[in-house]
């Protein structure tokens, strides 16, 4: 099962030159680009570990490509994402965000089920990598 989760997770990965492409249009919109990585991409984990501090003064897109690549070094098993926001509401906002790395094998989520009260039916999603330890999931 592929994870689906932020711009483009519906089309095949990205190449590195559309990587850049991505980066360097945010950079020229004035965002802050920053990467992140997870082994447990589950939807509502949206606090991913960052690699490093926020890329605040960064003007060309080579020096995020280089910060994307040493994260996938480090972890090669692991989901990889460039967040880039815009500071121009006066908060943080996210205003493109993108998967850069995938594990090889991506065994998905459980959708389980249960009846509570008065014939309620409760559902909730549990990734199959979850099951494992935190590092060793993948």
């Amino acid at each position: 099962m592929r994870i689906t989760q932020g711009a483009f997770s519906f089309l095949p990965d990205l190449s590195d030159e559309e990587i850049l492409a991505q980066v360097s249009y945010s950079l020229n919109s004035g965002w802050s680009v920053s990467v992140e990585f997870t082994d447990d991409p589950h939807p509502r984990n949206t606090y991913w570990s960052m690699w490093g501090l926020p890329m605040f003064d960064l003007s060309e897109p080579a020096g995020v490509l280089e910060e994307i690549n040493r994260c996938r070094q480090t972890y090669p098993n692991h989901y990889i994402r460039v967040n880039a926001f815009d500071s121009s509401y006066g908060r943080q906002t996210t205003a493109l965000s993108f998967i850069v790395n995938r594990p090889a094998d991506e065994p998905g989520f459980r959708l389980s089920r249960s009846e509570g009260h008065d014939r309620r039916i409760n559902y909730s999603i549990t990734s199959y990598a979850s099951e494992k330890p935190s590092g060793q999931r993948y």
